[in-house]
């Protein structure tokens, strides 16, 4: 085995342990990320998962004999890493596979100051420089490093306390109403970050798989999927909570759910952030703001961010363009469907926690409920994301755009897949990257039209 490509995604590195890739890689993958960015230091971090802190360790020493001094972290949220990265100002790794089941793991790799690193910013490089290390057996050695190379040290830091009080700094949170809060961790990572954030607030945190487990013995750690916020939905009805908090394995998403139990689309919450960090970056000065959205966000969010009189800019799917368009538009903040939220001040990293901040802000500072808070900003009937399993994904799309393209008063672009609009409706269409599935997103205006819309586009993906 030579080839990678199964292992190495676009954005990170991601497969079943020990199956596909086990100690060894890792000490090569840590040896490779330090010669391709050039690093002579390096911040290393891991999730609750059994394997990580045997990977993290050995990605670790795999940067040490080529010369980096590496820092480890241990214990951590992805959004943490970032703030190391961040203020550390050093390349960092981030060993976890997020929402994936238990057998995974992975790395989610960054220059410093948290900027990405994927397949066109040296993953590639990296994938090339371990495969080139690789036996026909698909075993590895790594090299040694060059002569005169002396070994790089390795030492540990204490990242949480400075992570939590960074986060605080952003948000305005004086003058909160008291509020209940339940938060799901889903035995991932944000029963360690939670606690550390929230205990300077006037919140009452009903905690619901605090315990750190990577085997996930509840649920999976993946709220996009509505059978995983069951739980949270029920416990906040339950006790009577203002809201719900679901956070995903390595804790960089958030998802919301209303004092009701209803779920509050990401597009909401991004609608409702970026109102915030917009009034934020005009008090500083800023006259007119850009805010970030990838093409399935609902139409709400550029309506609201054009009314406040900011810019909306609208990007392909994937936290690679998000984080390249912020830093060329210097975007104070970005928006996915997914629930990953990136913030200008947080080195245009995505951090679930403090879109969480934002909500909490938002909701404390006032008394209404967060059902009506949100309910300006539902505005459109959302299918959500239809996945259709597919041989043929151009070939299907090809025949969606020979059906919708040529409608009158229809747009079309192909930024991201493909996207059909008309004047009360908007449908998205594109194909995985790692699975034979095409993916649909479909909004109108009203559910009727969403609902006939969205089987008629099934109907033909599907024949």
């Amino acid at each position: 085995m030579r080839d990678l490509s199964q292992l190495v995604k676009a954005y990170d590195v991601r497969g079943v342990v020990p199956d596909q890739w086990d100690a060894s890689y890792a000490r090569a993958f840590g040896a490779a990320f330090v010669q391709v960015l050039g690093a002579s230091a390096v911040v290393v971090g891991h999730d609750m998962r059994p394997s990580s802190p045997e990977l993290s360790r050995a990605f670790a020493e795999g940067a040490a004999a080529y010369g980096a001094d590496v820092v480890e972290i241990g214990l951590c949220s992805t959004d943490q890493l970032y703030y190391a990265s961040g203020s550390l100002d050093l390349p960092g790794a981030m060993f976890t596979a997020s929402h994936n089941p238990a057998q995974y793991n992975g790395i989610k790799l960054c220059k410093a100051g948290a900027a990405p690193v994927g397949q066109d910013t040296g993953l590639t490089e990296i994938r090339e420089l371990v495969e080139s290390w690789l036996a026909e057996d698909g075993t590895v050695t790594v090299p040694a490093a060059a002569e005169g190379t002396a070994p790089g040290t390795l030492s540990s830091r204490e990242t949480l306390d400075g992570y939590a009080a960074h986060l605080l700094s952003l948000v305005d949170l004086s003058g909160m109403r008291p509020l209940k809060v339940a938060v799901d961790a889903g035995n991932g990572m944000g029963g360690h970050t939670v606690p550390a954030v929230l205990a300077a607030l006037p919140v009452e945190v009903v905690p619901m798989y605090f315990e750190l487990d990577g085997t996930f013995p509840n649920h999976e750690a993946n709220p996009l999927d509505p059978k995983n916020l069951v739980d949270l939905q029920a416990k906040v009805r339950e006790v009577g909570a203002d809201l719900g908090l679901a956070f995903d394995g390595d804790a960089d998403r958030c998802f919301v759910v209303d004092e009701r139990g209803e779920p509050v689309s990401p597009s909401a919450i991004t609608a409702l952030v970026a109102e915030r960090e917009i009034a934020r970056a005009r008090a500083a000065g800023e006259e007119k703001p850009t805010v970030i959205h990838n093409l399935i966000t609902s139409w709400t969010v550029p309506q609201v961010v054009t009314d406040l009189g900011a810019v909306p800019v609208r990007t392909r799917v994937g936290h690679s363009f998000i984080k390249e368009e912020m830093a060329r538009t210097d975007a104070v903040f970005g928006g996915e469907h997914s629930a990953h939220y990136y913030f200008r001040d947080f080195w245009r990293a995505d951090t679930g926690m403090l879109a969480a901040l934002h909500v909490l802000a938002a909701l404390g500072g006032q008394e209404q409920p967060l059902s009506q808070l949100c309910a300006r900003y539902d505005r459109y009937a959302a299918s959500g994301e239809i996945n259709s399993t597919v041989a043929d994904q151009a070939g299907r799309t090809a025949e969606v755009r020979a059906a919708y393209g040529a409608l009158e008063g229809v747009t079309v672009d192909e930024l991201d897949g493909l996207t059909v609009a008309g004047a009360d409706w908007w449908f998205n269409l594109r194909a995985s990257n790692t699975e034979p599935l095409l993916r649909l997103n479909v909004e109108a205006e009203d559910p009727a039209r969403m609902a006939e819309l969205r089987d008629a586009v099934l109907a033909i993906v599907r024949a």
